[in-house]
């Protein structure tokens, strides 16, 4: 079910992070098993409900708040569980126990953190939201909520040996990013969307946290819209924010 996980303290928080990977859920077929879908894409609905149960109950939490992602830049802040997801490519909040949820299939999800001082976000950022600044624009939201030091943790997602575009789509992305320059490993143009989310978080003074994501074209513990097409499930990146005194240490 999760493909890594982590934790930060600080300040008297907790901050637990985590990215899915597409094992541990009820869904069938090309969909099997975590699929994370919402709304028309991905499997059998009532398998999907399920999975987000399966989820909520791994990762220690009542409720995952999720957005419904239309690859542009805007930041919702959120304040409590909504039964309807908001419209935005980034979430961000301060609530404790609050949980966040960012779903890919080749785009990069992002969990953002200052443990300290208490703020959290997730960011779906594809090629379009890259170019909107969507990184940028959650950052800055945190910021205006008095977070300095931002944690990032970048998860599963397409590399630039794999993701290939006309070389015009190249040039216009990479004239805004200059790092999602590439090349596939068979020689056409490509763009690096894990590079590119790199260089801004670098930009705005982040710290990215552990190793290089999986490519989830090459990886089938992933769903890959590249690789499936219309038969992909979603996975997931999670962050939930915590009150210190209120962990318990692991047996």
């Amino acid at each position: 079910m999760f493909a890594s996980r982590d934790r930060r303290h600080g300040g008297g928080h907790v901050v637990d992070v985590a990215f899915t990977d597409r094992s541990g859920g009820l869904s069938t077929g090309d969909f099997a098993s975590l699929d994370l879908s919402l709304g028309p894409e991905g499997g059998r609905q009532p398998d999907r409900a399920a999975n987000w149960s399966l989820l909520a109950q791994a990762f220690g939490v009542d409720h995952l708040v999720a957005m419904r992602q239309v690859h542009g830049s805007d930041v919702v802040e959120i304040g409590s569980a909504e039964p309807v997801p908001p419209t935005c490519d980034a979430l961000v909040t301060s609530t404790m126990g609050l949980a966040l949820l960012v779903r890919a299939a080749d785009c990069v999800p992002v969990v953002l953190a200052d443990v300290t001082m208490g703020v959290i976000g997730v960011v779906h950022a594809g090629r379009r939201g890259i170019v909107a600044g969507v990184v940028h624009a959650a950052i800055q939201t945190m910021r205006e909520r008095g977070a300095g030091q931002i944690d990032a943790w970048v998860g599963p997602h397409i590399c630039g040996g794999c993701y290939e575009v006309p070389v015009l789509m190249r040039r216009e992305v990479a004239n805004v990013v200059p790092a999602a320059f590439a090349c596939t490993t068979w020689g056409s143009p490509s763009l690096d969307l894990g590079a590119a989310v790199f260089a801004q978080l670098v930009a705005a003074g982040c710290s990215p946290v552990g190793q290089p994501a999986p490519c989830t074209r090459e990886n089938e513990d992933f769903f890959s819209y590249r690789r499936q097409g219309a038969q992909s499930g979603r996975q997931a990146g999670i962050a939930v924010l915590r009150r210190a005194d209120s962990v318990v240490p692991p047996a």
